[in-house]
């Protein structure tokens, strides 16, 4: 990383690298962050996990799904970030932006019911700290009281493994940072 990149090209040099991944490295890289992911102590004792559904060729944690776990999935509501139980078999519904998200209908998740949090990024650094879309959505949530104490776990590719990233004062650190190679704790 340059050091006098910005947030915004960071941003946009990273997530075109992602988008120029063949098709067959994505899929491949992603089946070894859930397998590496997978046999990481913290999954495995958790009993409900949110997730996300990945967009823009981020990580698929796809193959996770069908694990012996509880899913969340997020709603965007307003500047929000709504989570909703989800097992295999419910629907999922385009949302505001295009992602695929459970119905309203769908049981709401509280953070007293969730063991973990994957957190998608753009970039994580060495620090825990992670590069987000723009948009403030998991900076809301990972600042807010009653999320703030449940282990989070970023999922980014080993090429947005960065040193440093620039921060910000709200900027959380993840607990741990998961890549196709190897995940990292964070000492926080």
């Amino acid at each position: 990383m340059n050091s006098k990149e910005t947030k915004k090209q960071l941003r946009k040099r990273l997530t075109e690298e992602r988008k120029n991944l063949s098709k067959l490295d994505w899929i491949n890289k992603s089946k070894n962050i859930c397998e590496t992911l997978e046999k990481y102590p913290l999954f495995q004792q958790s009993k409900t996990i949110l997730a996300y559904l990945s967009i823009r060729q981020e990580p698929d944690l796809t193959s996770l799904f069908s694990t012996e776990h509880n899913w969340g999935f997020p709603r965007c509501v307003k500047k929000s970030l709504s989570w909703h139980s989800w097992q295999p078999q419910d629907p999922l519904i385009p949302g505001k932006y295009g992602i695929l998200e459970p119905s309203a209908e769908a049981p709401i998740l509280t953070p007293d019911t969730v063991d973990l949090i994957l957190v998608p990024a753009v970039a994580c650094d060495y620090n825990g700290y992670r590069l987000g879309y723009g948009g403030g959505f998991y900076d809301r949530l990972l600042n807010s009281p009653q999320w703030s104490s449940i282990p989070t776990v970023g999922i980014i590719f080993e090429f947005a493994l960065l040193p440093h990233l620039p921060c910000e004062p709200w900027d959380q650190k993840l607990q741990a940072i998961c890549t196709e190679n190897k995940i990292i704790s964070i000492c926080t």
